[in-house]
């Protein structure tokens, strides 16, 4: 049995420790590092160029679903492995459309999670059980039937998505111009193309909207 060597990223480090635990008491599974945002794990994953990266959607800064997408962006890059408490279809799809290679409830790690590591891949997707395939793969064709991806902020460029989820966790036009070293206007004009290209009209709207989209969450 060959050797798979993973990257846990999650925000939380109670899970992390819970995740290391499950996975190296498995036979052939090694743990090679745990990161706690989306650009560590992008970073990380380039650094330490991993199997699997086990990937927690609802992250700071960065979340997951952005993070699957410049992971696997490149021939030979990480399979990565989806791992959240969301288990609806609209999560479900936006992740394997990023490029994931399977999607875990973290309810049924204990049971699945070594499974998706082992079998899961981009042609051939790992589900957790309590999705409905089917409903997943229906979703999928008609996206693909129509050209489109289903993630709602599709029409952002990566830096706008990033804005986004910065000004829904709460931060100031000058934290994120300093987070993303990029001047406060840069990031106004940013705010303002999100607004427009969304049809948001307020704050509030902005932050239902990346709740809803999974950009940011609740704690998991």
């Amino acid at each position: 049995m060959s050797l798979i060597r993973v990257l846990l990223a999650d925000d939380h480090v109670v899970v992390r420790q819970g995740l290391r635990a499950l996975l190296e008491a498995e036979p052939g599974l090694q743990v090679v590092g745990e990161v706690s945002d989306g650009e560590e794990a992008v970073g990380t994953s380039q650094a330490l160029r991993p199997d699997v990266v086990v990937m927690d959607l609802a992250m700071p800064g960065l979340n997951g679903i952005e993070a699957t997408r410049r992971i696997t962006a490149n021939p030979g890059s990480p399979r990565v492995v989806v791992l959240s408490m969301y288990a609806d279809v609209e999560h479900t799809v936006h992740a394997l459309q990023a490029g994931a290679s399977g999607y875990v409830r973290k309810q049924d790690a204990d049971t699945e999670l070594v499974a998706a590591l082992r079998t899961g891949s981009p042609s051939n997707p790992f589900l957790t059980s309590s999705i409905d395939r089917r409903l997943v793969e229906e979703h999928l064709r008609r996206a693909r039937a129509i050209g489109t991806q289903a993630a709602p902020y599709q029409p952002l460029t990566p830096r706008e998505r990033q804005v986004l989820q910065l000004v829904a966790e709460g931060k100031a036009n000058k934290q994120i111009a300093r987070r993303l070293s990029i001047a406060i206007r840069t990031v106004e004009a940013h705010r303002a193309s999100i607004m427009r290209k969304l049809n948001l009209d307020s704050q509030a709207s902005l932050v239902r909207y990346a709740v809803r989209a999974g950009i940011v969450g609740v704690e998991e």
